[in-house]
Parts: structure tokens; sequence; C-alpha cells
């Protein structure tokens, strides 16, 4: 393997556009791939040893910590496959990513680490290859992940997500732009779904009702993807944040950040992930209010901001 040679794999961030919490009970969830919050994996051949190089970690790979047990597994795995246990390289992540934010930060790694050794050894990658390898580290990482998270962060395009059944890339034609905060806050994923469960067993009629009705909303926004139609969008996200709200996996200072971003002409917001923290996202219409609303957030206590455009691309002429 020629010595200096670099190759390099790359994903993207992503959130849920719709269907949180309502996807852990069998409805159908939308996820969105964010192209601008990137993760990059760079691998070099060099003279000796294996080496990681990433915010958590820096040193020899064989010496990964329990921390990164998803990464060791899924490298040691793929090297095992191509007998490149005694290949020297340099592999560097860096990521755009916050960890723990519901953006899909692990899986990120895995489908970027991925993409680079079969880059790195030559080999040929297709999508279901790419996503059942990801899954080795994932498992680690989640235990049991439903795959949403490395079906988007590998995605150019939306994933129509519905547990055990359907995980289809869906297109869409959309004019618009979506600002995500973060609320400063850690998520609490583990016990917004252990509070909703236990809302369930003590309320069992209203909450099963509030379940379907983020199925509902799910397959309405799918709709209003393909249109495309933004203002229904809009309507259709805050709605699904009143019945997170509902469910009590939101929390004041989520509440508070929806609230700044359509007061400041957000057409909709609602928190992403498992809630009771992390992030939210708020949809606009146009650059001017897209502007507005990131800075109103950013005032109003959020520790960091992205904006994602649309695609217009599909758009006719």
């Amino acid at each position: 393997m020629t010595l200096g040679r670099t190759v390099s794999g790359q994903s993207n961030a992503k959130i849920i556009l719709i269907g949180d919490h309502s996807v852990v009970y069998g409805q159908p969830a939308i996820a969105l791939p964010l192209p601008s919050v990137t993760t990059n994996v760079a691998m070099r051949s060099v003279t000796a040893g294996q080496r990681l190089t990433s915010r958590y970690f820096d040193g020899p790979i064989a010496q990964l910590g329990q921390n990164l047990a998803g990464v060791a597994k899924l490298i040691d795995t793929l090297l095992t496959r191509f007998d490149g246990h005694e290949t020297p390289f340099e592999m560097n992540i860096t990521s755009d990513l916050p960890a723990e934010r519901g953006m899909g930060s692990s899986a990120a790694v895995a489908v970027a680490i991925t993409r680079a050794m079969y880059a790195f050894f030559d080999r040929p990658l297709n999508r279901d290859l790419l996503l059942a390898n990801a899954e080795i580290a994932e498992k680690i990482t989640h235990g049991n992940p439903s795959g949403i998270d490395a079906a988007t962060v590998s995605s150019d395009v939306p994933i129509w997500f519905v547990p055990h059944q359907e995980t289809t890339q869906i297109p869409f034609a959309l004019r618009g732009y979506l600002v995500i905060a973060d609320s400063g806050i850690k998520g609490q994923t583990g016990k917004a779904v252990s509070a909703v469960a236990r809302r369930k067993t003590t309320l069992p009629t209203e909450t099963d009702l509030q379940i379907q009705t983020l199925g509902r909303l799910s397959g309405e926004a799918r709709t209003a993807l393909a249109k495309p139609d933004l203002t229904r969008l809009g309507a259709i996200i805050s709605e699904a944040q009143t019945q997170l709200r509902g469910l009590g996996v939101s929390s004041p200072e989520l509440d508070h950040l929806t609230q700044v971003a359509t007061a400041n002409g957000a057409l909709g917001a609602k928190l992403t992930g498992g809630g009771m923290g992390g992030c939210l996202i708020a949809l606009c219409p146009d650059v001017t209010t897209t502007q507005r609303v990131q800075q109103s957030l950013v005032a109003a206590g959020a520790t960091a901001t992205w904006i994602e455009a649309f695609n217009l691309e599909e758009e006719p002429e």
C-alpha cells in the first residue's frame, strides 16, 4: 500500500422531524439528514502501527477504551474481514456533531469509519452492507438500535421509518430552512422513554391517543414534504410539540425556546429526539426569518445552533 496514501469517509447528522417517542410504539417517524453538519474519517497509510485520533481518544487502536467499545468492535471486525491487522495506518475522526443531543453522533462515526475503511482497503460497498456494518458498532453503543440513525446519517434524503417494517428513503422538494438549536441540557432519552411507559400504564387511554396522534401527524408530514407545503408542515411540527409536551417529555427550557422560535416567525417548532433536554428544531420560510429565529434562540439561552437549507433542486423551473 502506497505510503502516505489518504482516503476518507463522511456522514452527516440527523434529526427526527416527527415521530419522536411514538416510534417506540410502532408508529411511523420521519428523520432528516443534515448535510451541513458532518463527521469525517480520514485514513492514511504509514510505516508502522495502527493509531486513532479523535476528540475522545488519541493513541493505538488496540488501546481503545470502553467508552469507544462500539468503534473498537467495528474496526476489529473490518480488519479481520480485510486481513488488515498488520496493515499500518492512522485514522483521524473529526466531527461537527455534539454527543448525546439526538443528532446521531455514534451512528455518524460508524458510517464514516465503514466508508473510510472500505475505501482504504479498496473494497466495494453498497448501502445494505454499509448499514449492516454500522449496526455492529451501534449494537454495542445502544444495545438494541432501531437503525433509523444509521439509515439517516448515511442518506441525502429523508427517511420514512416504521419499526420492524419499513426504512425507506423518501423524495422531497421543499423551500425553506431548519434551525436546530441545542437547549444546553443533555437529553435524557432513557428517562423520557421510561416516563412515557409509566404514563401508558397509569393513563392508558389518554396516552394511547397521544401516541396515535403523533403517528397520524407523521403521515401528514410525509404528504406535506412531498407536495411541498411548508406552512402545513410547520403547523404539524407545532402540533407534535403539543403532544410531546402532553406526554411529559419536553422541559421548561425546550418549551420556552419553541415559543421564542414561533414568536419570531418560525412556522413551527418542536423538540427532536428523546427530549427532557437536547435539541429543538424550528422551520422557517426564508433567510431573514431564519436569521431572526437563530439570533432569538441564542439570546434566549440556546448554546449552539445550526442552519439547514432544504435542497430546492427537485423543484420545477
